[in-house]
């Protein structure tokens, strides 16, 4: 309603009523919550305050007169309508068996806030890892046993079906799936029902009873079966109003699975109301997907702004987000189409099983499943009910026919179903036909998610959006081109290789080998980055200096009155009595500023260039080195005390946040990173927020890896579980130095990891299992910077030459006269002459030798 504009003919009120006590979350990214603390909030919060529209949150609604046209709140507020739009949505369905009162359910922030508490508290009360087993092999239940075990919990998956996701897999995906489940340490019970959740004397559970008497260990039982629509407004409404036309007024028809009965255009039975998602039945059927959800809401949207739009079926496409296991499922999966065709590949043994479903005659696609392996899943799904653009077989990646056929997406077909957004739609924004009104045309994919929403739900539909971007700025002229700038013809990545393969040394060289011209701020900075990759030699050595960004110049963040901040590394967090001493009496003998950093840092600012070396000095001389917070390297690892004071600590996070930042300090990289090690699953050093989290278990470290802050936050995935020291720390080196080798200039791994093919999957089988065979060259490549890493600080100060940047004027080395008033008209600071640039080595302003008179009178 707000993206169509609120004015209108005589304007809407938006008013939303929501039970809960949150702004309005994303329920599909749910299993992130119970990882860690996590914003899923959905849009933009600035939403809510457009005129036009306001949020009561807290206010359940309880009572609709339709007649009246008025909703009634718990609260005993009364809330009349116009048109009104129930989105009630759904609650978790419960077991009808004893001891059903002492399960959990998986539905809202509340329930994954409690699971998290609750693991935490028993692997604390148990003194053992927490056995949960989760009833319910569908897509929630398995996404919930996987979030208990990253949380350090054993997690058992009991479905009644003989194999899990039995809605969306048939018999053979379903095997294959079984296996991958298995592979990652969740055990399997299905074929047979539950029949009690047993406890013991004090009611603490201890196991599920199955019907045929076995019984499964269980702390902790959660309940993920379904849902069940939130159709009791409009139930109690029927029975208020009696039988359907009774008095001559129209009532609601409930369907029979429940939820309120919907048309084609999405309204009820009574005027002026409609229903959308999970609560909206359509021909018989109530659907807990995201994608008619969204359709519906925007159906209903566009009526009531005088459209005419019709709600088309349900699209029940489901990609499983169970990190490592791939599945996708959509269309007639099961082949009930008469005469339809199934291809089909299956490995049981690797885990793989593919199903392309077709018409009798091979040619239109009706629908598929893959399992192990879904990467044809993204070029087929918008190809649903279309003509196939070559043979079924050929989009059966696992069978060794090669990559799919390069297709071109038709206008209409659905590239994003979470958001309903048409490859045409997409086509309008990258060639500005009026998708974003007023605007520039897009010519990257995070301006395509922002113009049209696509790809900013599920996201896996990313790189298909990627992929037509590519090809339209092809077909409009413009060189998709992955130079670095325009000096250089060469990717980051290629030019990575080539300085590392010939063994570059110098700007010189390389600019005589790949690039043009004297190069420009964008080249000079990504060389020096990369020269220091490889050589972790001083960064303002041998010419480089002139390559470096102000800050790597001055070693020192530039703030915007032109003085600089300086953070020292205080590794882990830990810091001694003694050193918060040292670090107080420079900051009042400089009169800086002082603020604890996000990073567990003391930042001081307000230093003048040729106060730091002086600064440096007294920091050096107490045991503390640079922090490297003003470079495009490892800026802190953040940790929690763990297992040294913390009651609920399963490791040693401090003593492990330390061994990290003493390792990766000084490694210069694409952007900056930042690590967190957490002591326990309760995540007090927000692991998941960086670009590497390390989080304990009982059995040893999880390894996230992808997180980062910044404009577009991400949460790092789950990279391995339960390493030991040795093992993290050469996944670590391996992850660093692969991300250092091939990611583009300037982004964060969150991106780079986002924009490879195959994502996170790519990097687990690089960084784990060695796919590429380059592991040893990454760990000696990381072995390489640890041995000759070199505090940049102390090396300035050991070198009088290297002292000479650190001068406001080349003939004024003491401090400057704080009483010196500038004026820009007569106190001009001019460049050095050449033969004070021989004389004193340095290319850096002049001071007058003497201030016009008029200086001293202020003016």
């Amino acid at each position: 309603m707000a993206a169509r504009g609120l004015e209108g003919s005589g304007g809407f009120e938006v008013t939303v009523l929501t039970e809960e006590a949150h702004l309005p979350y994303d329920r599909v990214a749910l299993s992130k919550a119970l990882l860690s603390d996590v914003d899923l909030t959905l849009g933009e919060a600035e939403m809510w305050d457009t005129p036009g529209v306001t949020l009561k949150t807290g206010a359940k609604a309880v009572r609709l007169d339709s007649g009246a046209r008025v909703v009634h709140t718990e609260d005993g507020g009364e809330h009349p309508y116009d048109e009104l739009v129930l989105a009630t949505g759904s609650s978790a369905a419960r077991l009808p068996i004893a001891g059903a009162d002492k399960s959990y359910v998986y539905r809202t922030l509340e329930d994954v806030w409690f699971l998290r508490a609750e693991i935490a508290r028993l692997a604390e009360d148990l003194g053992r890892t927490p056995a949960v087993a989760v009833i319910g092999g569908g897509l929630l239940g398995i996404e919930a046993a996987a979030g208990a075990q990253s949380l350090g919990a054993e997690a058992a998956i009991i479905d009644g079906s003989p194999w899990p996701m039995n809605r969306q897999l048939d018999e053979g995906a379903g095997q294959a799936l079984t296996r991958l489940i298995g592979a990652k340490g969740f055990t399997m019970h299905g074929g047979v029902f539950p029949s009690e959740i047993v406890a013991d004397e004090t009611g603490a559970v201890t196991g599920v009873l199955m019907a045929d008497e076995r019984v499964i260990p269980a702390d902790l039982v959660v309940v993920a079966i379904g849902v069940r629509p939130r159709d009791e407004l409009v139930r109690a409404a029927v029975d208020e109003a009696g039988a359907a036309g009774e008095n001559g007024s129209a009532t609601f028809e409930v369907g029979p699975r429940g939820g309120v009965v919907i048309d084609e255009t999405c309204a009820t039975g009574v005027d002026g109301v409609w229903a959308i998602g999970e609560v909206a039945s359509f021909g018989g059927m109530c659907l807990g997907l995201v994608a008619p959800a969204n359709t519906m809401a925007e159906i209903v949207a566009d009526r009531l702004h005088g459209g005419e739009a019709t709600f088309p079926g349900f699209d029940t496409a489901t990609k499983l987000k169970l990190s490592g296991v791939d599945v996708a499922s959509f269309g007639d999966a099961f082949a009930q189409e008469p005469g339809a065709l199934e291809i089909v590949y299956a490995d049981p043994a690797r885990g793989v099983y593919q199903k392309v479903v077709t018409t009798d005659d091979a040619r239109t696609l009706l629908g598929g499943i893959f399992v192990g392996d879904a990467t044809p899943y993204l070029s087929l799904r918008p190809l649903l009910g279309r003509e196939l653009p070559a043979e079924p077989g050929a989009f059966l990646s696992a069978a060794g026919g090669g990559d799919a056929p390069e297709t071109e997406l038709p206008d209409d077909a659905i590239l994003c179903s979470c958001n309903n957004v048409a490859a045409g739609t997409l086509r309008d924004a990258v060639n500005a036909c009026g998708t974003c009104e007023g605007k520039d045309p897009v010519q990257d994919v995070a301006g395509l998610k922002a113009c049209t929403r696509a790809g900013t739900q599920c996201g896996s539909c990313v790189p298909m959006i990627k992929k037509l971007l590519e090809a339209e700025l092809t077909k409009s002229g413009v060189t998709v081109s992955k130079a670095l700038c325009e000096h250089i013809s060469l990717s980051r990545q290629e030019l990575f290789d080539a300085i590392r393969v010939l063994e570059l040394t110098s700007f010189e060289d390389i600019m005589s080998r790949y690039g043009t011209g004297s190069g420009c701020d964008i080249c000079k900075p990504t060389i020096a980055s990369i020269l220091a990759s490889q050589h972790s030699a001083y960064v303002l050595d041998a010419g480089r200096g002139t390559l470096q960004d102000t800050n790597d110049r001055a070693l020192a963040n530039m703030q915007k009155d032109g003085t600089y901040s300086v953070v020292p590394r205080i590794p882990g967090g830990e810091i001694t009595p003694e050193k918060l001493g040292v670090i107080a009496a420079v900051a009042q003998k400089y009169n800086l500023y002082t603020k604890i950093t996000g990073g567990q840092r003391i930042d001081m600012f307000g230093a003048r260039l040729e106060q730091l070396p002086e600064i440096w000095k007294e920091l050096i001389d107490a045991g503390m080195e640079s922090g490297q917070a003003y470079g495009k390297s490892l800026r802190t690892v953040k940790s929690c005390v763990g297992s040294t004071w913390c009651r609920y600590g399963q490791q040693d996070s401090v003593g492990m946040a330390i061994q990290l930042e003493l390792r990766y300090r000084g490694l210069r990289s694409p952007h900056k990173l930042k690590l967190g090690v957490s002591g326990c699953a309760r995540e007090c050093a927000e692991a998941r927020g960086k670009d590497v989290g390390v989080i304990a278990t009982a059995d040893g470290w999880n390894l996230y890896v992808g997180g980062n802050g910044g404009a577009t936050p991400a949460h790092a995935q789950l990279l391995a579980k339960d390493l030991d020291d040795e093992t993290l720390i050469k996944y670590i080196d391996r992850y660093f130095m692969y991300y250092i080798r091939t990611a583009d200039r300037l982004q964060r791994t969150a991106r780079w990891q986002e924009e490879l093919d195959g994502g996170l999957e790519h990097v687990r089988q690089v960084v784990v299992e060695d796919s590429l065979g380059i592991a040893e060259d990454l760990e000696a490549a990381m072995a390489k910077h640890v041995d000759n890493y070199e505090d940049e600080w102390a090396a300035t100060l050991a070198d009088p030459e290297r002292l000479r940047r650190f001068r406001s004027f080349v003939n004024a080395p003491d401090a400057l006269d704080d009483s010196i008033v500038h004026v820009a008209e007569r106190d001009q600071i001019r460049p050095a002459t050449e033969r004070e640039k021989v004389s004193l080595g340095a290319s850096i302003p002049v001071r007058p030798s003497a201030a016009p008179s008029a200086l001293s009178e202020g003016v």
